[in-house]
């Protein structure tokens, strides 16, 4: 006899969601990106499903200050296209901490989730900021 796997409706996973803040400063890239995505997902939610978003919303700040190891600082390339020919653009992450350091926290943790609309959604729950001000005081509810 097969046993049937319940899962929670959209509706009823929805009022369950929280927001978290989390202050990246000194933190590892990686790591950080990790627990984030594992979040944004509700890989820790007991009405986990892997097709439906049953995450939790995230609010970075401090994200200037975040941490790389080794020479990744030098030595990493982050690369993105105009769309036109020969319009490959490459930054350091040196250079890109200094002009958007959003960016390579977003694009670590979007790594990290599915690569279909569904991942897409999630990222749209990821709310980064590079210094500790932020215009989300009303809907935090707990600091991770």
């Amino acid at each position: 006899m097969k046993k049937e796997t319940q899962t929670l409706p959209r509706e009823q996973a929805l009022p369950a969601r929280h927001w978290y803040l989390v202050d990246a400063k000194d933190q590892v890239v990686g790591r950080l990106a990790s627990n984030i995505a594992s979040t944004l997902r509700g890989k820790g939610n007991p009405a986990f499903s892997p097709h439906t978003d049953t995450g939790d919303f995230i609010v970075v700040i401090n994200a200037r200050h975040v941490k790389l190891t080794g020479k990744k600082l030098q030595d990493k390339q982050y690369y993105r296209h105009t769309g036109y020919p020969g319009g490959i653009r490459q930054q350091s992450a040196e250079q890109l901490i200094k002009s958007s350091p959003e960016y390579i926290l977003k694009k670590a943790v979007a790594g990290m989730l599915p690569k279909n609309a569904l991942g897409r959604k999630l990222v749209k729950k990821l709310k980064i900021y590079p210094d500790a001000s932020h215009p989300h005081a009303a809907q935090i509810l707990t600091a991770r």
